[in-house]
């Protein structure tokens, strides 16, 4: 038998789970900057955006109609790209010195991570247009979607500092508070 709520519960957990990845490192790093472990962490952590999406969008699927689809359909390859964006500068730039990273970062990489980025703050913008529409999540956590993620992703380029970090956190907050909206109750057995 399997339960009807596995996928659900598995993109709510990996949503709180991405969310703690932004926002427990931030929260570090305003009083330490950045540092490997927490710079590790948010790496890794962008694994978790795609099933996070993927439940966000069925939670409210039918609701967002074409628009939906769509929005939902531009944010998860903006995800996919700008997970890689995050994930080299978090893992693989951040240990190289900052010549040898600033000269990596011109030229095609650049170009790439830029269009990375705008793809994924348009896909974000849509989708969160798209789960307000829908009025099937909190406002709030939907405005802090629509809002802290692409911030987050303009601002990855710049050095750690207090405003990344609230950045971060508010971006983990609004995760998190929809991961909860959608977290199943009780399950449902399917024979």
């Amino acid at each position: 038998m399997m339960s009807s709520t596995w996928l659900p519960r598995f993109g709510a957990i990996c949503a709180i789970l991405l969310g703690l990845s932004l926002g427990g490192p931030a929260l570090v790093e305003a009083f330490t900057g950045e540092t490997a472990a927490t710079s590790f962490v948010i790496g890794i952590g962008t694994a978790l955006g795609t099933p996070a999406l993927t439940v966000l969008y069925l939670h409210h699927g039918a609701a967002g109609g074409r628009f939906g689809l769509v929005a939902y359909a531009v944010n998860v390859v903006g995800l996919g790209l700008f997970a890689g964006v995050a994930f080299s500068l978090n893992i693989v730039l951040f240990f190289l010195e900052p010549t040898i990273a600033g000269r990596l970062l011109q030229g095609p990489p650049r170009v790439a991570f830029l269009v990375a980025t705008a793809v994924f703050v348009a896909g974000t913008v849509l989708f969160a247009v798209s789960m307000a529409r829908s009025r099937m999540f909190p406002r709030p956590a939907v405005y802090g979607y629509g809002v802290a993620l692409p911030l987050l992703a303009v601002l990855a380029p710049l050095p750690d500092g207090p405003l990344t970090s609230a950045v971060h956190v508010a971006a983990a907050a609004s995760l998190i508070w929809l991961a909860l909206s959608v977290l199943p109750r009780r399950a449902a057995v399917i024979p």
